[in-house]
């Protein structure tokens, strides 16, 4: 197909019902040309070439930035619209109490009134995309049907789109139906609505990525959560990694963080000093989907093929992986642009440029009152620019998970790591987590915000019977991972940080490796197992006052009897639906205080 703008194109695509499917969504939208995208490097240049000439993207330096674009959003349409994302199951119980419900068939209308004619005058772009690696009987198939070139690139990256698409789907019928019109970016017309029923997405009035890429959040998390309980998986909000010890060993680990606890981070950890022969592999950042192998262990896909990551606080030392990886072929969006055609972020490594354009374009210098670059800024890079991807990623089968570890941002109560006695306790740690809210968050700065599995906005069905799905996945999973719960937020009376975090997590990371392998001690508390002093790699740890770590792993009564008071509501608006083993969790914790 000539990649030509002026011009309909033709459909590669033999599927009937897919076919349909869009010739229904163009009669519609009445687009004035069709763009079937075949995931080609011509595709991709001729997408940037005309993105370019539209004023969507920007042109970076590409001697020092190759293949690299900028893009500004909308001041209005910078993040994800909680307020605004629904969840239009048939019944209202099934999407919860936690979740925005809309009836369906009203909020069809309603969108599809919307979409009318919204296409007149521009292209609409058909992204068929895959999730996960090609072949794998996870993998799911995905159409986004939508009118903005910005996406569309974005999408390039962030999955695996064209032929291996249409390869994985065949003749099917069972693809996800996405469609994605930009309106005129009313936040009064923005609507992100999932269909769990019809495996359908509509999204109006917002181009912001997790909005608009609807094979991210909104596929791969709340649609998804729905067709893992009906099929007997898990999708979840959790990285992957795979730790290489120097003899060659592989443990893989999943976790799951909210928002601004060093989620990217940690899936891109180096090993610190010390640590010779030690590596971290990435598998994913962001997302896995989880299923019973046929051995008996929990096997894990990553079902994204890039890296949607915050750009504010991401240098050299913080994440120097994610540093090298957006060196190339990454679109940045809402960063400060400098003269020189290079981009810098608040925490960067290079210190303030003397001048440059903020994120919505106005000249910024260091005396500037307001921040260049947006807190929630983005650089959307491939995974395979990775220096560590893992090369399991692209396994088929997933990879066995040994650990799966929750944790939030907590500068008290909590200590640096425990282990749950057993997979109910485990549930229990992932359900009452909590996080302290930040500037980039929404709420007040500092109360702790409960967060389930970091799943609370993301989860597409109700959150009490997703606890249950969990609970229920112990049967189908013969020798479950080991299941922990970190913390390296915590503070002393200053405020000061107790653990040095970043790299140094490794020494904790060491130690649930461990456990998982049964060549580490632990003493058990209240709370769960904790490691024995003498077993927990401290050498070498410079400025880490001695007592740090018992200070780390203190349990203070009086906080813990706030902290079940606090658990409590989030409890109570599940109580119908909460599973009794929740309850039993929760009195067995009072009782051991």
């Amino acid at each position: 197909m000539k990649h030509d703008f002026a011009r309909h194109g033709h459909s590669p695509c033999s599927n009937p019902q897919v076919r349909a499917w869009v010739q229904e969504t163009a009669e519609l939208t009445q687009p004035d040309r069709i763009f079937w995208c075949d995931g080609s490097d011509a595709e991709r240049d001729a997408l940037n070439a005309e993105a370019v000439r539209q004023g969507t993207l920007i042109t970076l330096n590409q001697d020092r930035l190759p293949g690299c674009y900028y893009h500004r959003s909308h001041p209005n349409d910078v993040a994800r619209v909680e307020q605004c994302t629904y969840i239009c199951s048939e019944s209202e119980v099934d999407a919860g109490p936690t979740n925005n419900w809309a009836e369906p068939k009203a909020m069809r209308a309603k969108l599809l009134a919307l979409a009318k004619d919204s296409m007149t005058g521009r292209t609409m772009f058909v992204v068929p995309y895959l999730m996960g690696p090609a072949s794998s009987p996870l993998s799911k198939v995905g159409f986004e049907i939508t009118d903005s070139i910005y996406v569309v690139l974005n999408m390039r990256i962030m999955a695996r789109i064209g032929k291996v698409a249409g390869k994985h789907l065949g003749d099917s019928p069972d693809f996800n139906r996405g469609l994605h019109c930009l309106l005129d970016l009313n936040p009064e017309r923005r609507f992100i609505c999932h269909f769990p029923e019809r495996n359908e997405i509509i999204s109006v009035g917002s181009g912001y990525g997790g909005n608009a890429l609807l094979g991210k959040k909104c596929l791969a998390l709340r649609i998804a959560s729905v067709l893992g309980r009906k099929e007997g998986w898990l999708a979840e909000h959790m990285l992957i990694l795979g730790v290489e010890s120097p003899t060659g060993e592989k443990t893989f680990v999943a976790a799951a963080f909210p928002s601004q606890c060093g989620k990217t981070n940690f899936a891109m950890m180096v090993p610190p000093a010390g640590f010779d022969g030690w590596k971290v592999w990435t598998v994913g950042d962001d997302i896995a989907w989880m299923k019973p192998g046929p051995d008996g262990r929990l096997y894990a896909i990553n079902p994204e093929a890039g890296y949607f990551g915050v750009a504010p606080g991401t240098n050299a030392k913080t994440n120097p992986n994610a540093m090298r990886t957006i060196q190339r072929d990454t679109i940045f969006t809402n960063v400060a642009l400098k003269p020189d055609g290079t981009v810098w972020w608040e925490g960067h490594d290079d210190p303030p440029p003397a001048e440059c354009l903020d994120w919505q374009g106005r000249p910024w210098t260091p005396n500037s009152k307001e921040k260049a670059a947006h807190p929630n800024s983005r650089f959307t890079a491939p995974m395979a620019n990775n220096p560590m991807l893992a090369p399991e990623a692209d396994q088929p089968e997933g990879v066995p998970i040994d650990a799966i570890i929750f944790g939030g941002r907590r500068p008290t109560t909590v200590p640096l790591v425990l282990e749950a006695f057993n997979w109910s306790h485990g549930v229990f740690l992932g359900a009452t987590m909590g996080s302290e809210t930040t500037a980039a968050s929404s709420g007040t700065v500092g109360q702790i915000r409960r967060d389930p599995m970091a799943m609370l906005p993301f989860c597409g069905y109700n959150m009490g019977r997703y606890f249950r799905h969990w609970l229920d996945m112990r049967k189908a999973i013969k020798f479950p991972p080991r299941v922990f719960n970190v913390n390296w937020f915590r503070q002393d009376a200053d405020g000061q940080f107790l653990w040095p975090g970043f790299g140094q997590n490794m020494r904790v990371l060491q130690w649930i490796i461990a456990r998982c392998r049964g060549r580490a001690s632990a003493q058990e508390t209240p709370l769960g197992w904790m490691p024995l002093i003498e077993d927990f790699n401290l050498a070498g740890l410079a400025n880490f006052p001695a007592g740090n770590l018992e200070r780390l792993q203190a349990i203070n009564p009086d906080e813990w009897r706030r902290e079940i008071l606090q658990q409590d509501e989030l409890f109570m608006k599940l109580y119908q639906f909460l599973p009794k083993e929740m309850i039993f969790q929760r009195e067995l914790l009072v009782a051991r205080l």
